[in-house]
């Protein structure tokens, strides 16, 4: 897989400076352009794609995150991730929906691992786009499996990674939750919890047990049938998805 492109966008220079300095460093980053503000960004960003954009979000005139709610309407959605100085974004940052979230001053293992979430994010897109059945490439080994996204019951957040339970078992990715929620929102999947993503294929119903609401998955071939807790306020989001969807059960298994 070749090199990724990034742009850099801070208002600081000395900031801008430090950022494409040790984004240049990295043997997994190729070229990186610099941008002083948000509308310049904007402009090159319309002029050619780029896989990841690091950027600052206090930036006079277009803020960081005023930017990244522009790209969310761009057919080539680069990888966001905010780099700033202020902790107090972070929900923010993520309800428009960056991959990774540094505070500065930047420390080396911190950019490494956003580079590595840009580049499993990049892997999940480029087998979307070349292959008729959507697969996620999970390390197990030594051995890569391709394990189809039409096979997966649900997905469990770990930490920076997340687990697939699919009809040939559960494997574990280097992806986080918020990019598989983001993708494949709209191949019949549904957030219902910060820590699960769902089939909605695979729903059989909604209860509710203590106040809590949970939801029942049917059994998925090598994985068992479960109930997964549901957040107050993804509930009533899925149960609309649900009652648009009523054949879904009725459809033939994988």
């Amino acid at each position: 897989m070749s090199r990724l492109s990034v742009l850099a966008v801070d208002d600081e220079a000395p900031a801008l400076d430090e950022l494409a300095y040790l984004l240049e460093q990295h043997g997994d980053i190729g070229d990186v352009l610099r941008c002083g503000d948000a509308t310049s960004a904007l402009r090159e960003l319309n002029r050619r794609a780029f896989d990841a954009i690091f950027l600052d979000i206090n930036m006079p005139g277009l803020s960081g995150i005023e930017l990244a709610k522009v790209l969310a309407n761009f057919s080539h959605r680069p990888a966001v991730v905010f780099v700033t100085a202020h902790d107090d974004k972070a929900v923010a940052a993520f309800d428009v929906g960056a991959l990774d979230y540094l505070l500065k001053p930047i420390r080396q293992e911190r950019l490494d691992e956003a580079v590595r979430r840009v580049l499993a994010a990049r892997s999940v897109e480029s087998a979307e786009s070349t292959t008729d059945d959507d697969v996620i490439p999970a390390e197990l080994g030594g051995v890569t499996h391709l394990v189809p996204r039409d096979t997966i019951g649900w997905v469990e957040a770990e930490g920076d990674y997340a687990r697939l339970h699919s009809a040939s078992g559960s494997h574990l990715v280097r992806i986080p939750l918020s990019t598989l929620e983001t993708r494949w929102r709209d191949k019949g999947f549904q957030r219902v919890h910060r820590s699960y993503l769902v089939a909605l294929r695979m729903v059989t119903g909604l209860r509710t047990s203590d106040g809590a609401v949970l939801v029942r998955l049917r059994a998925n071939g090598a994985s068992p049938a479960v109930e997964i807790p549901v957040s107050r306020r993804q509930a009533r989001e899925l149960r609309d998805r649900v009652v648009r969807d009523p054949m879904r059960n009725l459809r033939p298994d994988d």
